[in-house]
């Protein structure tokens, strides 16, 4: 195969160890390294991030509230990326985790923070799925899928994006934010008093972000596990 249609995969080191990076080297076409990656497990052709989770690992994820941390480095990322989720609903049997807890976190993940969530079975199926997006996103890029117009991804946008994922806030709000505290880090770190003091956010929407930012896990409703 020629080496302008050959896949290159750099695969975190602590995925190393996994069934996919035996997987993806059972593929023709495949160039795959190891290296610590800052962000995911997974960067392909340097244009793709892929973070990879199990079911059990997106539920542990959850309950420590690493999830929506990881999802916000994600979206600010300047690749694209998606999230893989890998495994059946027998994963979570003993998982000890009401279905709508799982449900609220993905709708986070993808609605508010805009992230792609792919399934997968299995790691060879991972494995499938990231070489079929690097070369569909190579056909796209040439022009052979059809275009429904391009989103615009600036930085401004996608800070905006993500902090309309917060209670009470839209565009308008989300901008007066980003005037006033420079970065996404400085209002998720803010106090309630400084929030407030932005036109149009008050003592409520305040103390709202500060509950949505501060207990990760309360955001989706961890408190009543089921046993």
């Amino acid at each position: 195969m020629a080496a302008s249609q050959t896949v290159c995969v750099v695969v975190d080191d602590r995925e190393s160890a996994g069934a996919v990076l035996a997987a993806l080297r059972g593929h023709e076409g495949i160039e795959t390294r190891v290296a610590r990656l800052p962000l995911g497990d997974y960067l392909v052709d340097d244009a793709w991030l892929f973070e990879r989770k199990t079911l059990p690992d997106l539920v542990a994820s959850i309950k420590d509230g690493r999830l929506f941390a990881q999802g916000l480095r994600l979206a600010q990322a300047p690749l694209r990326t998606a999230v893989i989720l890998e495994g059946s609903t027998r994963d979570l049997a003993e998982c000890r985790m009401r279905r709508e807890a799982i449900q609220g976190a993905l709708v986070a993940l993808t609605l508010f923070l805009g992230i792609p969530l792919l399934r997968s079975l299995d790691p060879a199926e991972t494995a499938r799925l990231m070489l079929f997006a690097a070369r569909q996103g190579r056909a796209f890029a040439a022009g052979s899928l059809p275009r429904k117009g391009r989103r615009p991804r600036g930085k401004a946008r996608v800070q905006s994006r993500i902090l309309q994922g917060l209670p009470g806030i839209g565009p308008a709000r989300a901008k007066r934010l980003l005037e006033r505290f420079g970065t996404i880090e400085s209002v998720m770190a803010a106090p309630a008093d400084e929030l407030a003091e932005v036109p149009g956010i008050g003592q409520e929407t305040a103390a709202a972000i500060r509950w949505a930012v501060a207990e990760a896990t309360a955001t989706y409703d961890l408190a009543d596990l089921s046993s």
